[in-house]
């Protein structure tokens, strides 16, 4: 790793000579010393914005922590603080004896941050509430222009079993949480299917609480066949609409339950 640059070349380069280009001046930056107070968070972003350009590449292990220090102008204590930050949302992974290495980025090293804050903040319960009523609406009107018969027919069993085992006074939640993700699979994003998985994963809790509630179950059927009617019939805003009156009726419920026993509906 002696005598590695941190700074990209330029893809133009003319192999006899084997130089390259000069580096861009905003690439460049990233490399100044830093002058920051939070002199590890600042190292974590610029060695981000490196590994997401392609300058760090996957295989490649990073230069080595002095090289760093040396050239962000801070102590190796701090660049191995941001390294530590990195390997905690997935960008970097150490190899014992070979170095400090960028990982292949996917899906699910983008959202685990998210899924990770969530799992230990349920303070932040509203704030996904509200984050549902922005994405599940637009899941089901992307899910309406491209969804096939498979897809109907598998939202169709789920929907049966459902209202089977609520009839036999089983609980609901699994197919509760299936639906979900079906109507993910009929977009045919996988960005969208793994957000659905992390809130899925997410929403375990407030859905187990709120199916316990008398009616709840049925409810909730309810609103998965007027969406699945909306798909069947190809029309995106209308779907959009009852998965958004869906999530409306789980926020009241929610509401309802977090409200004190013997306490009366809040005066408006």
């Amino acid at each position: 790793m002696r005598g590695r640059s941190l700074t990209p070349a330029s893809p133009r380069v003319n192999p006899s000579a084997g130089v390259a280009a000069p580096p861009s001046r905003r690439k460049l930056a990233l490399i100044q010393p830093i002058r920051k107070a939070r002199v590890a968070e600042e190292i974590a972003d610029r060695i981000r914005v490196l590994i997401l350009d392609g300058t760090l590449p996957p295989g490649q292990p990073l230069p080595a922590e002095r090289l760093l220090a040396s050239r962000f102008g801070v102590s190796r204590g701090s660049i191995r603080d941001a390294f530590r930050m990195l390997e905690t949302i997935g960008l970097l992974e150490t190899r014992h004896g070979q170095g400090t290495f960028p990982r292949e980025l996917d899906v699910d090293r983008l959202v685990a941050p998210l899924a990770s804050i969530l799992t230990y903040r349920r303070d932040l319960s509203e704030e996904l509430l509200d984050v549902r009523r922005m994405f599940e609406p637009a899941v089901a009107r992307v899910a309406a222009t491209r969804i096939t018969e498979e897809d109907l027919a598998d939202l169709q069993r789920i929907l049966d079993t459902q209202r089977r085992k609520l009839k036999a006074g089983a609980a609901t939640l699994v197919e509760d949480t299936a639906f979900h993700a079906a109507l993910a699979r009929a977009t045919r994003n996988r960005v969208v299917m793994r957000l659905m998985e992390t809130l899925n994963d997410l929403l375990v809790e407030s859905r187990r609480a709120t199916l316990r509630q008398k009616g709840r179950p049925e409810r909730s059927i309810q609103g998965h066949e007027a969406v699945v009617a909306a798909l069947r019939r190809r029309e995106p805003e209308a779907a959009a609409q009852a998965m958004r009156d869906h999530i409306d009726q789980i926020a009241e419920l929610l509401q309802h339950a977090r409200r004190p026993r013997g306490a009366g509906p809040r005066s408006s």
